[in-house]
């Protein structure tokens, strides 16, 4: 085959992919995209260089219209615009500007939500529903993990499930001197009936009735910008279960609540909330459990 020169291309931003079709008919033309082959063939070829180098895309769907409600500033009722104590000034001359501002919170809280390890699927009750030798292992590498990044943390609270409850046990021996406590309102259940539906599971009205109310006060019991008398930013940890974790996540992003169970989330992994004290919410991570070995890993 003789040799021929390389082909040029030079695309701009404006006129790039025209100049990238212009280009494409050209070389196959030229014989770049392999030896010629009968007129159809050659046909074809052009058409697929043509379609190759066209974009998937056209300047009317660049952006996409915005779907669902706007963010609500005032999702957990503590917006300080909202909020009144009914109080009288002392003084005609006290500064309202000041009063407000007082009343505003200054700190970020970090809530990391850890899921138990692995544990006894065979157990009749909750007492028999212990971990596993591997989920008392995966325990063992979120505490070293939680241990790891070096934070300050204030609290662990967890269900009063035994999974949950010897989950941070083993995860408290590596973050010696942070409280430990127990909630009830964190046990596991059925928060909201899913959206789209699934067959392998169907909770009765009344479960998802009672468990959904529970979830939700749990919620708003730990999901919500700093109190204004915190100073500094602070850092909890959650120990629960795969449902309340991503029933919270939908909630606190203020994504409809009955997608929870679209999302899937390991053994022992974290998921890291961030409130900040405009009421701004962030989620920095979804089920990380990148610090476990390949074999460590299971979703039970």
């Amino acid at each position: 085959m003789a040799y021929r020169k390389p082909l040029k291309l030079i695309c701009g931003f404006a006129g790039g992919s025209a100049a990238l079709v212009l280009a494409a008919a050209a070389a196959d033309s030229r014989g770049y995209f392999g030896e010629r082959r009968t007129e159809a063939g050659g046909r074809w070829s052009r058409l697929s260089a043509l379609q190759a180098a066209q974009p998937a895309w056209t300047s009317t769907s660049i952006t996409p219209a915005p779907t669902g409600h706007a963010w609500d500033v005032n999702w957990d009722k503590r917006e300080p615009s909202t909020l009144s104590n009914g109080k009288k000034k002392e003084s005609a001359t006290e500064d309202p500007s000041s009063e407000q501002d007082n009343g505003k919170p200054k700190a970020t809280r970090n809530i990391l939500l850890i899921r138990h390890s692995q544990y006894n699927l065979s157990g009749s009750s909750d007492k028999e529903r212990v971990l596993t030798p591997l989920g008392r292992e995966q325990a063992e590498l979120t505490g070293h993990r939680l241990s790891a990044l070096g934070l300050k943390y204030d609290v662990l609270i967890h269900s009063s499930m035994a999974r949950a409850t010897e989950t941070a046990h083993i995860i408290s021996k590596h973050l010696p001197g942070v409280e430990l406590l127990s909630c009830d309102l964190l046990r596991e259940g059925a928060p909201i009936e899913p959206v789209p539906p699934v067959t392998h599971w169907k909770p009765d009205a009344v479960q998802y009735h009672e468990d959904g109310a529970r979830i939700e006060a749990a919620f708003r019991r730990y999901i919500h910008r700093a109190d204004p008398k915190q100073k500094e930013d602070s850092y909890e940890i959650i120990v629960c279960h795969a449902n309340v974790i991503r029933y919270f996540v939908c909630r606190a992003l203020q994504f409809p609540p009955e997608g929870w169970l679209r999302m899937g989330l390991n053994n022992g992994s974290i998921t890291w909330l961030t409130i900040r004290p405009s009421g701004r919410v962030a989620l920095r991570t979804l089920g990380d459990a990148g610090f476990m070995p390949p074999d460590k890993l299971t979703r039970t």
